[in-house]
C-alpha cells in the first residue's frame, strides 16, 4: 500500500498539485527522503486539462512500472536499475515489505491520525502485493 501526500495549490487546476508519497519509496524518479515525485506531466507540462483521476490512474501507475532512470531523483536507484536489474528488484521488493505492507500501513496509520492537514490515497496500485519492477516482469 503505498500513501500519497497531495497538495492542491490556490490555482488549482491552473497549476499543477504537489504530489508525492508518504511512505519511502526505492524508485530511480522518486526522492527516497522527501517522497517528491519527478513526473514531467506533474513538474513542466502541466495542463488544467488533466485532473486528479489522470494522476492516479494513468500518470502514477505508468511512472511506478515504466522508471526512467535517465531522469532521476534518487540515482542510487537508477544506477541500480541500469547496472543490476535483479538486484534492483529485490531492493523494490525488500522496500515494499518494510514500507508499503499492510502491516507497515497499520503502523504509519496509528502514528499519524491527528494529521488533519493531509489528503491521501491509500492502497495506490491495481496489485498491491507486486512491487514495480523490469518491464518484462509486466
Amino acid at each position: 500500500m503505498d500513501e500519497v501526500h497531495v497538495e492542491l495549490p490556490d490555482q488549482y487546476p491552473y497549476k499543477s498539485p504537489s504530489i508525492g508519497f508518504v511512505n519511502r519509496i526505492f524508485h530511480p524518479n522518486i526522492d527516497e527522503l522527501s517522497g517528491s515525485v519527478c513526473l514531467d506531466v506533474i513538474n513542466q507540462t502541466w495542463s488544467p486539462m488533466f485532473d486528479m483521476i489522470n494522476i492516479f490512474e494513468v500518470f502514477l501507475p505508468q511512472l511506478l512500472r515504466y522508471p526512467n532512470p535517465a531522469d532521476p531523483l534518487n540515482g542510487e536507484a537508477a544506477a541500480l536499475l541500469m547496472r543490476e536489474p535483479k538486484s534492483y528488484d529485490n531492493k523494490v521488493k525488500e522496500y515494499v515489505q518494510k514500507y508499503a505492507s499492510k502491516e507497515a500501513a497499520d503502523d504509519a496509520g496509528a502514528e499519524s491520525e491527528d494529521d488533519d492537514d493531509m489528503s491521501s490515497v491509500a492502497s495506490f496500485g491495481d496489485d498491491d502485493d507486486q512491487p514495480a519492477g523490469q518491464m518484462d516482469d509486466v
